[in-house]
């Protein structure tokens, strides 16, 4: 049975965006169910099917051209066929490749989350491993577009229902977050839909590819058919959830989202607003801002994208520090927390939203147990967690060498990201900061939460061969089954013995199979890196997207040039794993992703240097400020596994901080933040106050609020 659309979208809304909607519910007939956004623009998100089985009669087929937008590589909207059979739709470049099989891609209709902006007649399909973005120039194409995908999609579903053991389609290969090497169903979907009466008997004889870049552990086979239909995911009776939700859908309504919010455009003329657009708090900690953002999976019509790295490329005397395990008090690091993560299973999200309907969502609390003990401001300190890089490209002579290193320091950001899909971190209250002082490292940083209204973290490093800092806010865009985050702002880093002052942007990052618990992280798009002292050298790092016919995952490439837009060094990899300059065979590591410690997976995923950061000895603890995240008490009681303890203190946090926001509009005044201060371009950068302050008179008479 497909579970009900407006069901998924609405608790999964809750789990992985963090952020909250108000929706309403209309209840059309017996057999369907539609969902109205009522956004700036109108998005309709289009009815499924509901309440079992129906009679739904053959749909005809129906095919030509429509537009679909690509984001990279040759931005914009392309003209493509598509054909449109018992509710898969097919595109190619044109017709004839459609008729010879030489297909762009293949969406299950059924199972996508499908919405139309009727004003700007665009469709967007979000199929998980995909979103994909169409439009058609007449209206009465459109129409009739929208017409027969309505059709076709409740007559998949109706399939669907019927035979739900042949629900499968086989998807390309897709990494779990908890073991990407191990293969599943996920890992067998990568045939295509159409093939799919021959897959049993290919996948017995045949093999799947492993995602590794060692070609020793490429492939395995799969020879006991009985294994394979036991690891695709079983058919879930969701009836009485469904007759529940739409039973309370015909007593209550709540509203949408805020229109007053600013969109943010594409290149496209038109705004692509999200179906969802709304300022919106996760336990009353404003978080996010969604935005339009597209993603894109078609192929270029240069198919040279580099694949796996080859284990026989050569290697620099290059290495990364060894690290200091010993802190100031002689004692070492820890390697693990003090409790594993939370078993989460038997939270119900769905009693959730249903005891709460008709109240302010935004400031309902949501379980602990979806959290992991660390929040923004620490994860912004995980981006040094390869400081080294920086140290290097500090002792390096060669510009063009240095900014290798840079552009290398960019992408490592992302290693940690990897296995850490299935949670969130804690959103930091106003005024709460976080110093990390690392001797071993060389480095000293401080952050602090310097915004609400919109949240905005902002953060400061410095050591001996580099100054960092960077603000961060994000604007995202929900799809239904997939959630995309786009950063906003610039990434500064100073080399004070060349006189260079790197910037940069980062990549949108999405979330995908939201909807199915299996969820799992891609970064896709383009870091442009400059330096704002010097036009002597510039570069440009693209995140390859994840490709529909490949189970390539997680590349990178990109190009050090000179003023004249000469390549001189050429950087490929992946983020996860590592990053190279040169050609191959021949080229040069740069860098290596830090194995994971032992049992990573019960400890939220975290790296050594994240397991590492809400570290607190009676040394440190006297030295800090009562605003510093060590000291919040839920989220340490989250971390020592006392979870009923650690929701008490949650929820008592975040009601201080209403306390004191109601406080400061009563008086008409605005927080000022402590550490930071707005600049000219409206960004935030330090006061050059906080270790001065530590080192004398110290923190111990602070004149601070209590945050918790």
């Amino acid at each position: 049975l497909i579970i009900s659309t407006a069901v998924s979208l609405v608790d999964t809304f809750i789990i992985n965006a963090c952020f909250f909607i108000d929706i309403e519910l209309e209840t059309q007939n017996v057999g369907q169910l539609s969902t109205v956004f009522h956004c700036k623009d109108s998005w309709e998100i289009i009815e499924g099917l509901r309440g079992g089985l129906s009679n739904v009669q053959e749909p005809e087929n129906q095919a030509g051209y429509m537009l679909k937008k690509r984001k990279w590589p040759m931005k914009g909207w392309h003209k493509r066929f598509f054909y449109l059979d018992k509710g898969i739709l097919k595109y190619a470049k044109c017709a004839a490749d459609v008729e010879k099989g030489k297909l762009h891609g293949c969406i299950d209709v059924g199972l996508s989350v499908m919405a139309i902006k009727k004003k700007a007649k665009c469709i967007d399909l979000d199929a998980e491993e995909n979103i994909y973005h169409l439009k058609i120039k007449s209206q009465e194409l459109f129409d009739e577009w929208v017409s027969k995908l309505r059709h076709h999609r409740l007559y998949r579903q109706n399939e669907i229902a019927m035979f739900p053991h042949e629900k499968t389609l086989f998807h390309p290969h897709y990494p779990l977050t908890s073991s990407p090497t191990i293969p599943d169903s996920q890992s067998i979907r990568k045939v295509m839909p159409w093939d799919m009466k021959r897959v049993p008997s290919c996948i017995s004889a045949g093999s799947i590819r492993l995602h590794a870049s060692n070609p020793n552990l490429s492939s395995v086979d799969l020879t006991n058919e009985k294994t394979y239909h036991e690891t695709l995911d079983s058919p879930i009776d969701v009836s009485k959830l469904q007759e529940d939700f739409c039973r309370v859908a015909n007593n209550r309504e709540f509203y949408s989202c805020d229109g007053s919010r600013p969109l943010v455009h594409q290149a496209s003329n038109e705004s692509r607003a999200s179906i969802t657009e709304s300022l919106s708090e996760f336990f009353d900690a404003q978080e996010v801002l969604l935005s339009a953002s597209s993603s894109e999976n078609e192929p270029s019509e240069d198919d040279s994208y580099i694949s796996d790295i080859s284990d026989n490329v050569s290697m620099e005397n290059f290495s990364n520090e060894v690290e200091n395990e010993r802190l100031n008090t002689g004692g070492y690091r820890r390697c693990c927390l003090p409790s594993p993560s939370p078993n989460t299973s038997n939270i119900s999200l769905w009693n959730i939203l249903k005891n709460n309907i008709g109240k302010d969502l935004s400031k309902v609390a949501m379980p602990v147990q979806l959290n992991e003990p660390l929040n923004t401001l620490q994860r912004l300190c995980e981006e040094l967690e390869y400081s080294e890089l920086l140290d290097k490209a500090a002792h390096t002579q060669d510009p063009f060498e240095r900014m290798v290193y840079i552009a290398t320091f960019a992408v490592s950001g992302y290693a940690s990201s990897y296995y850490r899909a299935g949670g969130k971190p804690f959103n930091p209250v106003l005024g709460e900061t976080y110093e990390c002082d690392r001797p071993d490292k060389g480095f000293c940083f401080v952050a602090e939460q310097v915004s609400h209204h919109p949240p905005i973290s902002a953060c400061h490093a410095e050591s001996k061969n580099f100054i960092f800092w960077q603000d961060v806010r994000w604007r995202n865009k929900f799809w239904g089954k997939s959630m995309e985050i786009v950063p906003v702002g610039k990434t500064h880093v100073v080399l004070p013995g060349f006189g260079d002052h790197y910037e940069w942007n980062k990549v949108t990052s999405c979330i995908h199979n939201i909807l199915s618990g299996q969820r799992w992280i891609e970064h896709y798009g383009e870091i442009s890196i400059k330096n704002s002292n010097s036009e002597k050298c510039q570069c440009k790092v693209t995140f390859i997207k994840a490709k529909y016919w490949s189970s390539s995952m997680n590349e990178v490439e990109g190009a050090v040039t000179d003023h004249k837009g000469k390549v001189v060094h050429k950087l490929f990899g992946k983020w996860h794993e590592g990053m190279y300059y040169g050609s191959p065979p021949s080229a040069t590591c740069i860098w290596r992703m830090n194995p994971m410690p032992p049992d990573y997976e019960q400890y939220y995923g975290f790296t050594k240097f994240a397991l590492e950061l809400n570290e607190l000895d009676p040394l440190t603890k006297a030295l800090l400020p009562p605003t510093d995240s060590r000291l919040r008490l839920d989220q340490r009681l989250l971390e020592e596994g006392n979870v009923e303890s650690a929701e008490v203190q949650k929820q008592r946090i975040e009601q201080l901080q209403r306390e004191r926001r109601r406080v400061l509009e009563d008086n008409h005044m605005t927080h000022q933040p402590r550490f930071f201060q707005k600049s000219r371009d409206d960004t935030w950068v330090s006061n050059n106050t906080y270790w001065e302050l530590r080192k004398d008179p110290g923190f111990s008479n602070f004149d601070c609020p209590v945050l918790w």
